[in-house]
């Protein structure tokens, strides 16, 4: 580190210059990087993934697309086989067509099939695929075009509503890719970050950060770009990196010009000499910080999903860019303008905080009450991640009002269920379609199946199967897997695909190795903190506390969204009864890493402290008081960037801002500010242990610990 800085800080001019091209050429950028985003979210070498493959190819709709499902409820009186109701809904239906030109259609009036009519005969719906593209949202502005085409048209009498999962979703104002949203969200997120910054520094440097991270964000699109042009990146990293970027770029910065300020204010310390040291500690911990986020992303970069691996691709590149930007620039404009930038010059940073460091001390004093109270909060929250349920969310929470939500709540009321919204599709490529249809039929979980005579194109048929239960929740899934389990006895081939079929594909291939890769990540985190503080015990409780991090934030969202426990009251929306398949493994992926930032921070400090005074109590009362108000600060800045996503209408959207942002502040509060220094109190001097045959494993000189050596008295910090 001493190397870089004295290179960045002997060619100034090089540095800037450098960062000032890139910058322009990055801001120039993110259009044509945002256009280049892929809608894309497959599962390639699945059944499922495959089936919806050739669905697009044969058919030209339906497969990864859920369906939009216009509803009927007719007055009493009057049935579908009432005069006139088929020929109403064939013309309903045909301005849809005609609104969505080549979707793919079918309903009661045109299969004369009672599986699209409720037992009483009152409620009939259709299904309308459209053409198949695929994405994150595929369909909420098809199913507007339809909601537009039905205002005011109706059958028998009565209203025709639109509904479906896009439709709810569309309902809500959910568009998870709009580039609006993107930037309403980091321009709220980033004045909640600069109000954070003028408290803590209470000075015009409280915009360094923020001017960091202004370079850090465009040129991690920059490098995104020309990787979108050789791989499908997922459109979800326009969010990841605005926000979750905000949050690293502004962290590195603020740890490192915390430090320099501290150093600036020791006696007889010139400027340069000041960011000199702040660099070689402070950048030295960014460099490390940066890397275990880094090492975290590797679990997103293994799962066999190209949309998740982008995921980790655009991770990865906004903590390493954030890092390069800590250590280049940030130090040439210290080294500049940063002592006219911190004016009023506040002299807080040249000593420890004294809040900060009487609590350290209270926690050091009551070392097994305070690890015993925290850790019984945690084990709340881990017993309630352990009654996940992953899927869609249950479709009564996308949507609290509007015609999708009416048209929702017809289909329960009259019996049929939230089946048709996420149907399985059966591809018939030989065989008699109409017995296929009847054996799947008799299936335990199938509602009903249709197998309209215009789905048949190339030698193939399409067999529509809708279950009693979401297709996306885990009845669903037990009932999709009794259907392949059919198909297989059958004499002809069939092949399972359609939304839910995908989504439980997705399922399996991401979590099937789940645990491996937690058990790999964890092992390269912990031998890059052994050879970081030459000891065993301390990276081994900083990986298990951040394990503990993750499960807490997991047990965070089952409580409020999943069971519902603050998601009526704060956000009007009932419970979701399951959480978003893909989200348990993003927030490991980027809570791991972030928390690891915090351990790094404070865990520095502690060391610097201890190789000191060898006492284990002053390095904890030293460590807290030192960093106490910067991870605070650091987290508080990146819980705004994930409040700020929560603004998003979407109830996706909410709960994974939920998970990284509570999990964040759980994080940085009790675990940073009360079980893990703790913990470091009950170890006292075991610590600091590195014995010879792991020193020479890990190529770093050893750190004995005699039994018979007490812990030094602790020293006034």
């Amino acid at each position: 580190m001493a190397v870089l800085t004295r290179f960045v800080l002997d060619h100034k001019r090089l540095v800037l210059g450098f960062w000032l091209a890139v910058t322009i050429a990055a801001f120039a950028a993110i259009g044509p990087a945002g256009s280049a985003l892929s809608q894309k979210f497959n599962v390639p070498g699945r059944e499922g993934f495959e089936t919806n493959e050739q669905l697009g190819e044969i058919y030209g709709n339906g497969g990864d697309v859920a369906p939009i499902v216009p509803v009927v409820k007719l007055p009493p009186g009057r049935t579908v086989d009432s005069p006139g109701v088929g020929e109403q809904l064939d013309a309903a239906l045909a301005k849809v067509e005609a609104a969505l030109p080549g979707a793919m259609t079918a309903s009661y009036a045109s299969t004369r099939d009672r599986a699209f009519v409720s037992e009483d005969g009152r409620t009939t719906f259709a299904l309308v695929y459209i053409p198949a593209k695929g994405g994150v949202d595929p369909g909420q502005d098809e199913a507007r075009a339809a909601q537009a085409a039905l205002a005011g048209v109706t059958v028998g009498g009565s209203p025709v509503e639109v509904t479906g999962l896009d439709a709810l979703r569309a309902s809500a104002g959910e568009n998870e890719g709009d580039g609006a949203g993107v930037l309403l969200g980091t321009l709220l997120a980033a004045l909640g970050a600069l109000l954070v910054l003028i408290f803590v520094f209470r000075s015009f440097m409280a915009i360094v950060p923020l001017l960091m991270a202004l370079v850090a964000i465009p040129t991690t699109f920059l490098l995104i770009w020309p990787v979108a042009a050789i791989t499908d990146v997922s459109v979800i990293v326009q969010f990841l990196v605005a926000l979750i970027g905000l949050g690293i770029a502004i962290d590195y910065a603020l740890l490192v010009v915390v430090r320099w300020r501290e150093e600036r204010q020791q006696p007889n310390t010139t400027n340069e000499a000041a960011v000199r040291n702040a660099m070689q500690h402070a950048g030295s911990a960014v460099v490390f910080s940066g890397t275990t986020v880094a090492i975290s992303l590797l679990a997103l970069l293994a799962v066999p999903i190209p949309a998740l691996r982008s995921i980790g691709i655009a991770g990865l590149m906004i903590a390493l860019v954030s890092v390069a930007v800590a250590i280049t620039l940030l130090p040439v404009v210290l080294a500049t303008i940063g002592p006219r930038l911190d004016w009023p010059r506040n002299k807080r940073d040249a000593r420890a905080s004294r809040g900060w460091s009487a609590w350290a001390r209270l926690v050091v004093r009551h070392r097994w009450v305070a690890a015993a109270t925290s850790t019984a909060v945690l084990v709340v929250l881990v017993v309630a991640a352990l009654s996940i349920q992953l899927g869609n969310p249950r479709a009564n929470s996308l949507a609290q009002e509007g015609p999708a939500r009416v048209g929702l709540e017809k289909l329960e009321d009259s019996g049929i269920g939230t089946g048709p919204l996420s149907p399985f599709d059966a591809l018939v490529r030989s065989g008699d379609p109409e017995a296929v249809a009847e054996a799947l039929a008799k299936v335990d979980g199938v509602q009903s199946t249709a197998a309209p005579a215009d789905w048949r194109r190339d030698g193939t048929s399409l067999v529509t199967v809708i279950p009693t239960e979401d297709g996306n929740s885990s009845a669903g899934r037990a009932t999709l897997d009794r259907i392949r389990a059919t198909t297989q006895t059958l004499p002809a081939e069939v092949t399972i695909g359609g939304q839910a079929a995908q989504a439980s594909d997705f399922l399996d291939a991401v979590y099937s190795n789940f645990p491996l890769l937690i058990g790999l990540i964890a092992l390269l985190t912990f031998i890059l903190l052994a050879r970081a503080f030459r000891s065993l015990l301390l990276p081994l409780k900083a990986v298990l506390l951040n394990l503990l991090s993750v499960a807490a934030a997991w047990g965070l969202i089952v409580l409020v969204w999943q069971k519902g426990f603050g998601s009526d009251e704060i956000w009007g929306i009932e419970a979701t009864q399951a959480i978003n398949v893909q989200l348990p493994i993003v927030v490991f992926a980027f809570l791991f890493g972030i928390s690891m930032d915090y351990q790094v921070f404070i865990i520095s400090r502690m060391s610097e402290a201890y190789d000191r005074t060898g006492s284990t109590e002053t390095a904890i009362v030293e460590g807290i008081g030192r960093t106490g108000r910067l991870v605070t600060s650091a987290a508080l800045i990146l819980g705004l960037a994930f409040v700020a996503f929560a603004a998003q209408p979407g109830t996706e959207a909410k709960i994974f801002a939920t998970a990284l942002g509570g999990g964040i502040l759980l994080d940085a509060t009790i675990i940073r500010g009360i079980l893990a220094p703790a913990a470091v109190a009950i170890l006292g001097r075991w610590n600091w242990w590195l014995p010879d045959w792991a020193a020479r494993i890990l190529r770093v000189k050893p750190s004995p610990v005699s039994e018979a050596t007490p812990d030094p008295a602790p020293q006034p910090a």
